[in-house]
């Protein structure tokens, strides 16, 4: 499939006072009509087409593991489709990233679909910068559902303000993170906000806010596009746990720990000197 890049993508989106407040008070912020249903809608059906291709988990949903049953997971569609490179590398998400981060500059992590199948179960509570070799927190993840997504299908739930909380951030995605989690955060006392999307909100969520999603209930699946930014100095960090060691393989080759990651799979997507 080609086609012409969507103009909005390269169009600032005018990001107020309040919104990167409540970024760094919350952790998160979901932001209305950061896109136009016109251009989710001119996407949407290159970037499925990819996750149906690239996708590579064959067993019935029944026979997966807890993880397996919370989504399909494809990382990197951009280095597959030009289509879906000009959505992952938009000036227009990229810029929202950095003034939220309070960075002159971000580069890319890596992109990741997140499909919840009809039946898919609920996403555990979970940190995504656990999974990141990083040495700082200025890293946010895009969350760009592709329909409109009513609670009964899974949107994300976010624990307000506990990005500053670093007890569990040792836990991968699993059935103990989420009693554990579950546990500590009601303790703690967080608030608990889970709301639908309109086709065109994006949310934004700091790498260590805890977050977790209901089950997919209803007969449709689930579409969301994630771009993972990071600012564009920040280095790597010694990884902790085996996946963060397989992040840095996977995600910023040959970059060694105390260096920036500037990898061809790293490019900077916004830059307000430039």
């Amino acid at each position: 499939m080609t086609t012409t890049a969507h103009p909005e993508l390269h169009r600032p989106y005018s990001l107020d006072a309040t919104a990167r407040r409540r970024f760094e008070d919350q952790g998160f912020v979901k932001l209305p009509g950061v896109l136009s249903p016109g251009t989710v809608r001119n996407y949407e059906p290159e970037i499925t087409s990819k996750v149906i291709e690239l996708n590579t988990q064959r067993l019935p949903l029944a026979e997966r593991d807890t993880y397996g049953k919370a989504f399909l997971q494809v990382t990197n569609l951009w280095q597959h489709s030009e289509v879906v490179r000009d959505f992952v590398f938009s000036p227009r998400l990229a810029r929202v990233a950095a003034e939220l981060l309070g960075v002159d500059a971000v580069r890319l992590y890596h992109d990741q679909a997140l499909y919840k199948e009809p039946g898919g179960g609920m996403t555990p509570w979970h940190a995504d910068q656990y999974y990141w070799p990083l040495s700082t927190d200025r890293t946010v993840t895009a969350w760009i559902p592709l329909q409109q997504t009513p609670v009964e299908m899974g949107p994300l739930t976010f624990a307000v303000g506990s990005h500053r909380f670093v007890h569990g951030r040792d836990l991968p995605i699993s059935d103990a993170s989420e009693r554990e989690l579950q546990r500590a955060l009601a303790e703690q006392d967080f608030p608990v906000l889970e709301t639908p999307y309109e086709l065109g909100d994006v949310s934004f969520h700091n790498g260590w806010t805890f977050h977790r999603a209901s089950p997919n209930g209803a007969v449709n699946p689930r579409r969301v596009m994630t771009v993972i930014y990071m600012d564009a100095d920040i280095t790597v960090a010694e990884p902790v746990n085996d996946n963060q060691r397989g992040d840095l393989h996977a995600w910023m080759p040959g970059t060694a720990v105390g260096e920036i990651p500037a990898t061809p799979l790293n490019p900077v997507l916004h830059d307000r000197e430039a």
